[in-house]
């Protein structure tokens, strides 16, 4: 491995032009596809083979007039203080308004609140729905506009008029809140290298590395339906790792430079030694992001292979244009002030005092985790509605307007699908229906063309987002008595979604953590060093969930942070999070004790080369953490819940991996195990390759070339 790293940094380093030009080709090869061939992204959440989309699609086969599944508008209009809706001039406005809706382009459907009844008890509140034919994927900004428009001829009567439901839900963007991130990552980089050529040198290969996976994905969104949230992950990622990989390489390019060592050379070595760690590290994160694909769940599926595709390329660009780049970038990386380390630095003056204090810091370090992952017992997984929107978004003041008008439950009404209806069996299931707990009320069966497939709305008593509400679809699809009958729209969907992806977490984790413990053991040659990773890890991950629920869920900080309504915890976040996270902390845990492995394998005593391979590593590792969590914080500022929590999801995991398991927890543990924590079994060391990641082999062919010389 690291030979051939080698001869690849020779050819890079030699033809960089070639190298830099067929990377520049591949952008704009890929920025023309992105422009030309990039379809509609989705914010649709679905899962074939659950009873709600099984029912979905029953219904678009034996009763398409009754357009579930498409999208719905819904409505919500306000009479003025003192006033009702049934009011000669308020009802004329209604009425003006609901007719303007009907000329809504894809609209299949406009239901009439005072025909359908949909008018408070009071008189105040009416609720119209606008029904389309085709799937929220498939409305454009202007068709949200062409409903939304008429509403202001109501609102200048005196109306309030409020727009929910997944129509109206647009595609998430990213800001230039996001690029706050970016800049702190140049101003770490800068501290660390006190250099500005070699601080840019990173930032540079991560945005061609993300210009080349952002455009890669869109290209293919022209050929696949993609969910709206894809390339955002791969955003995230893309930039994040291809920081880290750069500033690895870069950082031991410097060493390599000061050594002696001529820049080809200097460049070659690099990109052997730490350039192996960089394609494990790698991979890692590529086995954990590629895992979402044997989930069942085809939106996780393809967010992972999207950012792993994404992380492949940040890899090669690691290996193929940073040494083209520091061909033309020469001596001139070193800055100004680079000198060679003579005096114990922060990192090994740390490293001996954690040596010293092993037990206190590691019982320290533990409790503190356990301390923090303790709220993740209250964790309570759910899917975004209109509750969860921005607290002055339309969506969510229409969601308040239907809740003080009907009362929550009309937010997320459930359909009961009876598949084998007849008069007798349809009756009798809307009537056991009825007296279930938690029900508001049953509207009238109706029955399609041949009589066969009957549906009616149950509204119940809480809104979409409760644990009654859920176990209400429960209890409904527990009381079939015989009868075809399934429990579908948005709301079930969710309830299924949300239990699918809870369902799927520990599989999930087994796998990734299994294929990874493999991958580790072969790095490392160890059982205990990728042991201790995982574990670790599995600490990082229920510290984050703790977090996670006392911000999004139970609401600490949230002013601090911005975030500006609580809700049950994404379905998608927990699974999502031990992916990335997983991936991400095996980046440290590779930077950082293959260094030591390095030293231990040239001859090094066990506690001395924890300690230089702790000194020569933290300083990189803490510039990594701290530039991955600078640009994962910067989606913390974003205004989907959704990317919110991931990035702050992502952030925190990345600090407590960072600083208190890899740079505290790892030390102390390594202090304690001596040299027993490269135990390996020798039938197990022989049938292992030997992958030579530190890279002793080629040394020691480099070293001899140069006492042959």
């Amino acid at each position: 491995m690291a030979s051939l790293l080698y001869r690849l940094a020779r050819f890079s380093f030699h033809r960089r032009w070639l190298v830099a030009a067929v990377w520049a080709g591949v952008l704009v090869v890929l920025g023309l596809g992105a422009t030309t061939l990039s379809g509609q992204l989705t914010n649709s959440v679905t899962i074939p083979g659950t009873e709600s989309q099984q029912a979905i699609d029953h219904l678009k086969e034996r009763f398409p007039q009754a357009s579930v599944g498409g999208a719905t508008a819904r409505v919500a209009i306000e009479a003025p203080t003192g006033q009702k809706l049934t009011d000669p001039g308020d009802k004329a406005a209604v009425d003006q308004l609901v007719n303007a809706l009907k000329t809504a382009p894809k609209a299949s459907m406009v239901t009439d609140p005072f025909q359908a009844k949909t008018v408070s008890p009071d008189g105040r509140v009416a609720l119209a729905q606008v029904t389309y034919g085709v799937p929220a994927s498939e409305l454009t900004d202007s068709d949200r506009e062409a409903v939304t428009a008429p509403a202001d001829a109501a609102r200048k009567a005196g109306l309030t008029v409020e727009f929910g439901g997944d129509a109206m839900q647009g595609m998430p963007e990213t800001g230039a809140t996001e690029g706050i991130g970016v800049v702190v990552a140049a101003i770490v980089l800068t501290i660390t290298f006190g250099s500005l050529l070699a601080a840019g040198l990173p930032l540079l290969t991560a945005l061609i590395g993300v210009g080349v996976g952002m455009t890669g994905i869109l290209t293919v969104s022209g050929f696949t339906e993609l969910n709206s949230n894809t390339p955002i992950l791969a955003l995230m990622l893309g930039l994040a790792v291809g920081i880290d990989y750069a500033l690895f390489i870069v950082s031991r390019y410097r060493h390599e430079l000061g050594e002696g060592h001529e820049p080809e050379q200097a460049a070659a070595r690099s990109v052997g030694t730490a350039g192996s760690a960089v394609v494990f590290a790698g991979l890692t994160v590529i086995i954990a992001l590629a895992g979402l694909t044997v989930v069942g769940i085809p939106f996780l599926g393809q967010m992972g292979i999207a950012a792993a595709a994404t992380v492949a390329v940040a890899v090669l660009i690691a290996l193929t244009l940073l040494p083209a780049i520091l061909g033309f970038a020469g001596r001139k990386v070193l800055g100004k002030r680079a000198k060679k380390q003579t005096r114990a630095t922060n990192g090994e003056r740390w490293a001996r005092f954690v040596a010293r204090h092993r037990v206190p810091v590691l019982i320290a370090a533990v409790a503190g985790l356990l301390i923090v992952a303790i709220p993740a017992l209250s964790m309570q997984l759910g899917l975004p509605n209109d509750a969860t929107a921005a607290p002055d978004s339309t969506q969510r003041k229409a969601y308040d307007l239907v809740t003080s008008g009907f009362g929550p439950g009309v937010n997320g009404p459930l359909i009961v699908v009876i598949s084998d209806a007849t008069a007798d069996n349809t009756t009798a299931a809307a009537d056991r229906v009825s007296r279930l707990t938690d029900v508001a009320a049953v509207t009238q069966p109706q029955f399609n063309a041949r009589h066969d497939t009957a549906m009616f709305t149950v509204i119940p008593k809480s809104g979409p987002s409760s644990e009654q509400t859920e176990k209400l679809v429960g209890d409904i699809r527990s009381h079939a008595d015989g009868t075809e009958l399934a429990v579908t729209g948005q709301t079930a969907l969710q309830i299924d979604v949300s239990e699918k992806l809870a369902g799927a977490m520990l599989p999930y984790l087994a796998v990734v953590v299994g294929l990874a413990f493999l991958l580790l053991m072969l790095v490392f040659r160890s059982l205990v060093v990728p042991l201790k990773a995982t574990l670790g890890f599995l600490g990082s991950v229920v510290a984050t969930f703790g977090a996670v629920v006392a911000v999004f869920q139970w609401g600490w900080l949230d002013d601090l942070l911005g975030v500006q309504s609580t809700a049950p915890i994404m379905s998608m976040l927990p699974i999502l999070l031990i992916g990335v996270l997983f991936g991400l902390a095996m980046d440290y845990q590779v930077f950082l004790v293959t260094r030591m492995r390095e030293e231990h394998v040239h001859g090094t005593e066990a506690q001395q080369a924890m300690v230089t391979g702790f000194r020569h590593g933290s300083r990189v590792v803490v510039a990594a953490a701290l530039i991955m969590i600078s640009v994962f914080a910067g989606f913390v500022l974003a205004d989907t819940t959704l990317i919110q929590s991931i990035g702050f999801a992502l952030a925190f995991g990345v600090a407590v991996d960072a600083f208190v398991v890899r740079m505290t927890i790892v030390p102390a543990v390594m202090s304690l195990l001596g040299a027993k924590a490269w135990w390996l079994p020798r039938r197990l060391d022989r049938l292992l390759p030997n992958v030579d990641v530190e890279g002793e082999k080629l040394t020691k062919q480099l070293d001899r070339r140069l006492e042959t010389v």
